[in-house]
């Protein structure tokens, strides 16, 4: 990960400078707020002295407030604006922080009347870095391959009109982009009529402002434009699906336009836009001053890289245009698969607040009591009680970064997996994680680089599924050591991925027998350990095939410590694989059968023949820790990146659930023979 990139207004000064404003907004909107202050900023109330500035928003219409106060006291002015990647939804849609802000000593980049930072630093910079420019093209593939767009609720999945069409892109009225970038109401009629006379004949759709079809601000188009050939497209959609199907965009100064740019489109401009006068558009109205001609690469790096000031959510503080991608990727992700709503089936009454928190933000989830489905909702349910649910419904589990304590031990999970496909544990239908593990020999360098990353985190961390407190390790005899995870011997993995070997006893058995004078290592499976599961061997029976039982061990100091490990479908095999340990499968876990584990499976052959592809490690490890799962931080209530979910269980502190399931937990270790009440 590159170091934060801390924006250029103030980030860094060792005394902050005091920033007078004269809207309300500086004041109410914590994010905003923050931002300022991790930038260098000090809001401040009343008149400026020598060395201050003056803080207004952009060219708002309490702007004129602050450069009067300016005028008066001849304090430069900061124009203040939300960055190019904001948030899910506009802010006048229930006020959702921005991600980011663009503080601007210049001007501001929409006005084309005077050079912004941006266009400074974008005619003067040399922007010929390979590192920097290496960061623009991932962060383009990064921003494509998630959809991400500045707003973002859109399902990535909506109708599309029929391609190819030409796109003529409408913006709200009265946007200070437009009057500022020397364009009018008028231009936007001029455009359409242009995008008609050089593509006669040709579909023309006309998307409107996210803001105008939710009837916050009109646009300047509307039905009355539409018929024929143009069509008025107001459904929320996914821009670079949308330019895709496009084979002209026609903008005035639209954002969309900067995105067209990114999609590999050379849009027809008529406004004067931050983007145009580079060489990457068509300007009707271009801007004299503007002569440097830029790749795609050079103008994303200047205006996402480093023009920006970035926000962490999570860790509060500035960071870099990356970590911020990783944020609006979860974020986005949440709403994207939760908006519908869900119905879900088959919950135990202590799940249903997690599930609540993790995905019932968007629409409050409904717990049916019936397997009918509820109409308009995703039908949701365990994975272990299908026949609870309608056919078709999405499977939930545990992920595999799941909490600091056992889910046995009722507590709460940091993360889900939701599958449409099957279920992870069970090869013997394909799974929505098995399709993705496949399609990871297609990733590109910057996703398997941030799963490497991904996994040098959780081993420096010692973060694993569980992350329960451990004992030492006792003196290990000297030889080739062979860890044997013992396992819940009715757990869902060992019976739809089990081979013929689905005992404790029978994996020690073939362990030793495959290595009569290896070091056998035995780790009962905590679950087991703590007297909640079936599965437990008496040391007697153990130590008939293993050197040592060590109860309560760290398992991962057991890993680090082995020369291999040999296991039926247990998570510890993946883990193994993290750090670099060669795995034996008796069985046919979500990890076997890539090329990466010796397996020595019979009778799960249908997995077999689908699991043909080969990727590598770390393709393996972005399906399974980065594009499978589902992560919650129990710190801001957010969506979050697999990258915080591993810091937050690495902090000992963190909440393992309260009193009521403490005691509640304690009562089904008792009884333990009665699963089938709490599972």
């Amino acid at each position: 990960m590159s170091p934060p990139d801390r924006g250029r207004s103030g980030a860094g000064e060792e005394t902050p400078r005091r920033l007078y404003v004269y809207n309300g907004g500086f004041l109410t909107q914590k994010r905003v707020r923050r931002i300022l202050e991790l930038a260098g900023w000090d809001i401040r109330l009343g008149a400026p002295k020598e060395g201050d500035w003056v803080g207004v928003w952009g060219h708002s219409p309490t702007a004129p407030r602050g450069e009067t106060v300016a005028g008066w006291t001849e304090a430069p002015v900061l124009r203040v604006e939300d960055a190019f990647l904001r948030s899910i939804r506009p802010g006048r849609d229930g006020g959702e922080p921005p991600l980011g802000l663009v503080l601007d000593r210049s001007g501001v980049h929409f006005d084309s009347s005077r050079p912004s930072d941006l266009e400074t630093l974008l005619v003067k910079t040399p922007l010929d870095d390979a590192a920097l420019l290496g960061r623009a093209r991932d962060g383009i593939l990064r921003l494509k391959t998630a959809q991400l767009s500045k707003y973002n609720a859109f399902d990535t999945s909506a109708a599309l009109p029929e391609a190819p069409y030409v796109l003529v892109i409408d913006q709200t009225r009265g946007d200070a982009s437009i009057s500022r970038g020397a364009a009018d109401a008028g231009t936007f009629h001029e455009m359409l009529v242009f995008a008609q006379e050089e593509h006669p004949g040709a579909q023309i759709v006309i998307k409107t402002h996210p803001e105008t079809a939710a009837g916050q601000r009109p646009g300047h188009f509307g039905p009355e434009d539409a018929g024929g050939h143009i069509s008025l497209l107001t459904d929320p959609v996914s821009p670079w699906a949308l330019m895709e199907g496009a084979l002209a965009v026609y903008t005035v100064s639209s954002q969309l336009g900067f995105e067209a740019i990114l999609a590999g489109h050379k849009p027809r401009v008529f406004g004067q836009p931050f983007y145009s006068g580079w060489g990457l558009t068509q300007d009707e109205n271009p801007v004299p001053r503007r002569e440097r001609k830029l790749t795609r690469a050079q103008l994303f790096a200047g205006a996402m890289l480093l023009y920006p000031t970035w926000y962490d959510p999570y860790r509060d503080r500035l960071c870099s245009f990356e970590t911020a991608v990783d944020t609006l990727e979860a974020l986005a992700r949440g709403w994207r698969e939760d908006h519908q709503g869900y119905a879900a089936y088959g919950m135990r009454a202590w799940k249903r607040a997690p599930l609540q928190k993790m995905l019932g933000r968007e629409v409050p989830m409904v717990f049916p009591r019936t397997p009918a489905p509820v109409p308009d909702r995703k039908a949701l349910v365990w994975a272990g009680k299908a026949d609870q649910a309608p056919e078709g419904a999405i499977r939930v589990e545990d992920g595999f970064l799941r909490s600091r304590g056992l889910g046995a031990d009722l507590v709460p999970p940091l993360s889900l997996v939701l599958d449409d496909l099957g279920i992870y544990y069970d090869p013997a239908r394909e799974s929505r994680l098995e399709r993705l593990i496949a399609a990871s020999v297609d990733l590109p360098h910057v996703a398997l680089a941030r799963a490497d990353a991904l996994r040098r985190r959780l081993i420096a961390a010692r973060v694993s599924k569980y992350n329960l407190a451990t004992t030492d390790l006792p003196a290990l005899p000297e030889g080739h050591r062979l860890l044997v995870p013992g396992q819940v011997e009715d757990d869902a993995s060992v019976l739809h991925g089990g081979g013929t070997v689905r005992s404790n006893i029978g994996l020690l058995q073939a362990a030793r027998a495959a290595h009569p004078e290896a070091v056998i290592l035995y780790k009962p499976h905590p679950d087991v350990e703590a007297g909640l599961r079936p599965g437990k061997l008496r040391p007697e029976e153990a130590l008939q095939f293993a050197d040592l039982v060590l109860d309560h061990a760290d398992p991962l100091a057991l890993i680090e410590a082995a020369d291999e490990v040999w296991t039926m479908t247990s998570l510890l095999g993946f883990e193994a694989l993290i750090r670099a340990r060669p795995v034996t499968c008796l069985g046919m876990p979500f990890y076997a059968g890539w090329g990466l584990t010796t397996d020595l499976t019979t009778g799960l052959l249908p997995a077999t023949a689908r699991r043909r592809a080969r990727p590598v490690l770390q393709g393996l490890i972005h399906a399974v820790l980065i594009d499978y799962p589902r992560y919650h931080d129990p710190v801001t209530g957010q969506p979050c990146p697999p990258e915080v979910a591993a810091e937050r269980l690495a902090d000992p502190d963190l909440t393992r659930g309260g009193p009521g399931l403490r005691l509640l937990a304690r009562l089904q270790g008792w009884l333990a023979g009665y699963a089938w009440l709490w599972r």
